[in-house]
């Protein structure tokens, strides 16, 4: 069913003109079902209010200004201090919870996109193909949150400057709503980590599986370690398109092979690596998908299916922060009895800190966990 948003258009004449358009929302967030016009003249205060009782903003006015509005209304949704927690734990959820909020709040204002994706605002940037590569071929005119919309502007800025791999001295080019490998330590481990004999010791040929690969990044790794043959699954259109145009541009597409949608491709590898997201809650965004996994199933569904993917002696790479840990979202007895439960045994931990920039974010309400995370390299073998 196609979602629709309705508003009426007030001219200087004095005369109304009834409009709709096509509603669209990445986090698949409902249509507003009521919609007004708001252009330069509109306070910020009076935006707040209206975002807060569910009223959608139209903008038709500057685009520079709509941002204004938006770093405007920001600002006082993050006036309200924060509840206190009782635990660490509490404190993520009351921290999740204010971010929901936020989001639903600022995404209330919102812009229409042209049948062509241009956006006929003053001052307003070609977004054409941006919008092109996030939500496909244009076909009709298209309402979406002007916060949406940034992201779509950044993320083909990333796309066409690239990520910089140290681990590989080249760039990986990240797609809209695909994680992008900003954060090197879980790269790093895969490039240092000791890569297992069990294929040396049967016929030389070396192959591995990259499980949920996103960019590429680590089937890169993998290859340029001199892996003969890898299989990187996703259960994402978007990464699995992501992928093939990064294993294209770095002409790796006769030893890897980008399939799916899934997480385990059919048949054994002599090694199987999987980065899940870290932390079981619910994410509010696509691009989130790379870092919350409600239930933590991603990695669940990796442990219970490993063993029965691994060639005799080979072994599974579970690249895992433990912040979900820190912040009591996970104990470390439940992931090494989910471990035990699959059927597996731990070969060997190697152990990195994080270098992210919220590490030393002292004003995050979660500072405390985050500077004390340790990611992991955890490799495990078949019992």
């Amino acid at each position: 069913m196609v979602s629709t948003i309705h508003w009426t258009e007030i001219h200087r004449a004095g005369t109304d003109t009834p409009r709709s358009a096509h509603w669209h929302s990445e986090s698949a967030t409902p249509p507003p079902s009521r919609v007004v016009g708001a252009g330069d003249g509109m306070r910020a205060d009076t935006a707040h209010r209206l975002a807060c009782e569910g009223t959608a903003l139209l903008w038709q006015g500057d685009f520079h200004n709509a941002r204004q509005l938006l770093a405007a209304m920001r600002r006082r949704i993050d006036r309200k201090p924060s509840k206190p927690g009782d635990s660490t734990a509490d404190l993520f959820h009351l921290h999740r919870s204010a971010h929901s909020h936020r989001a639903r709040v600022l995404g209330r204002l919102l812009v229409l996109l042209d049948d062509d994706h241009c956006l006929n605002l003053r001052r307003a940037p070609d977004v054409r193909q941006a919008c092109t590569e996030a939500y496909g071929p244009p076909s009709e005119p298209m309402a979406v949150s002007l916060t949406e919309l940034l992201g779509v502007i950044g993320a083909h800025q990333w796309r066409a400057k690239g990520v910089e791999v140290p681990a590989l001295r080249i760039r990986i080019h990240p797609h809209y709503g695909v994680f992008s490998p900003v954060r090197g330590e879980y790269v790093d481990l895969v490039a240092q980590a000791p890569l297992p004999t069990s294929a040396d010791q049967r016929t030389g040929h070396r192959t591995a599986f990259d499980l949920g690969t996103g960019t590429g990044v680590l089937a890169a790794v993998l290859a340029h370690r001199g892996v003969d043959h890898i299989v990187a699954t996703d259960v994402s259109p978007r990464a699995l398109a992501c992928a093939r145009e990064n294993v294209h541009r770095l002409r790796l597409t006769g030893r890897v092979d980008v399939v799916g949608p899934a997480l385990f491709p059919d048949g054994r590898a002599d090694l199987v690596v999987c980065n899940p997201p870290w932390i079981p809650a619910r994410p509010t965004s696509t691009v989130e998908q790379g870092v919350y996994d409600p239930g933590g199933s991603m990695l669940r569904d990796f442990l219970d299916g490993l063993a029965a993917h691994l060639e005799p002696g080979g072994e599974g790479w579970l690249v895992l922060s433990d912040l979900a840990e820190r912040l009591g979202l996970r104990t470390r007895g439940e992931l090494l009895a989910g471990i035990e439960a699959a059927g597996l045994h731990v070969v060997d931990r190697i152990d990195t800190r994080p270098r992210h920039p919220r590490v030393r974010d002292t004003a995050d309400p979660l500072h405390a966990a985050r500077a004390a995370e340790v990611t992991s390299l955890w490799r495990l073998a078949a019992n």
